[in-house]
């Protein structure tokens, strides 16, 4: 059978738990001690795993979540995160957008069962899948600048949708939080229950649609997904972004801070590029934006509109002397 196939396949994974139980595939991010955040292997083991329900068309639907009761996740690890650059970001990036086509691919729903932290590209993960429940004591948020990090693999582009520009804009410039109850009244999630009855009320929803057609809802997803699918080249641009900022001095600063426990300078950068135009607009006004020997000439800039050098105007003034009574001369 191929859920049995799949129930064996549960050995090889590291990152993650994986089991089809009762017609639901359920795949648990196993990394507790960081929070359930993810690392390459985490993405590579979901998208395998999510992949799989495809060869058993009795599963209804798939249940992501996170190990223990602490955290649904955290995001991306740090540890991985710091050692991106723009050289090697795509090997981040093309995971991550690989994981959201494949939860948006699926013709079966996928639900983010979401208890503690949700943060970063961990709520990334929960906007990806269709359906959202948290328990009580769920916190939600992007906290890409606080950190040097670009939330731009669906925050950007799903959660103005969700929630309206307004509060989208306020969410990820301030990196403001939401409590499971407020994101369930302004619609960031579907359901928010109290977590003992988290589970129980998951298991709700899978036996709701264990009684509707697979059909119906493989093609009605489909449908719903269409809108949003004409995000991609959205996705792609913002994958080009996000490999700039990794390796970033910002980026390097942010994780660092946070893992260090501090609270992150992002004020020298502003100091910095302050300084850096300043010399950049002192050296236009010195003419240096032109070839050496037309500096403080009337060539060397246009004519009328810039303060010339005392010294260099003496100097013209100078050659045309001597130009006149040589002249003369002649």
């Amino acid at each position: 059978m191929p859920a049995a196939r799949a129930k064996r396949s549960n050995s090889k994974f590291r990152d993650i738990l994986f089991e089809v139980k009762d017609q639901v595939a359920w795949i648990t991010i196993n990394r507790p001690r960081v929070l359930n955040a993810f690392r390459e292997q985490s993405l590579d083991e979901m998208i395998e795993a999510l992949k799989s329900t495809r060869e058993d068309p009795s599963i209804v639907c798939a249940v992501i979540t996170g190990a223990g009761d602490k955290s649904f996740s955290a995001g991306g690890d740090f540890y991985a995160m710091k050692r991106l650059n723009f050289t090697n970001a795509y090997m981040w990036n093309d995971r991550m957008l690989g994981l959201a086509m494949t939860i948006r691919g699926l013709p079966i729903p996928v639900i983010a069962m979401v208890n503690g932290w949700c943060m970063g590209g961990g709520h990334e993960l929960a906007l990806w899948c269709d359906l959202v429940i948290a328990s009580e004591n769920a916190v939600l948020g992007q906290t890409g600048a606080k950190v040097g990090a670009c939330p731009t693999v669906g925050a950007t582009q799903y959660i103005p949708r969700i929630i309206g520009e307004r509060l989208a804009r306020e969410m990820i410039f301030c990196a403001r939080r939401f409590s499971a109850r407020e994101a369930a009244e302004v619609g960031l999630i579907n359901k928010c229950v109290p977590q003992k009855d988290l589970l129980k009320e998951t298991l709700k929803w899978c036996e709701t649609m264990k009684g509707h057609s697979a059909l119906t809802i493989r093609m009605t997803k489909r449908s719903l997904n269409f809108e949003s699918d004409n995000l991609y080249s959205s996705w792609q641009h913002g994958m080009e972004l996000l490999a700039h900022v990794w390796g970033s001095d910002e980026a390097k600063e942010g994780m660092d801070a946070f893992l260090a426990g501090r609270k992150p300078d992002f004020q020298k950068f502003r100091m910095r590029d302050k300084k850096e135009l300043e010399r950049y607009v002192a050296g236009y006004e010195r003419d240096e934006n032109a070839p050496p020997d037309m500096r403080g000439t009337s060539g060397g800039v246009f004519a009328g509109t810039r303060r010339r050098d005392p010294g260099a105007r003496k100097s013209v003034a100078a050659k045309a002397a001597r130009s006149r009574r040589k002249s003369a001369k002649v």
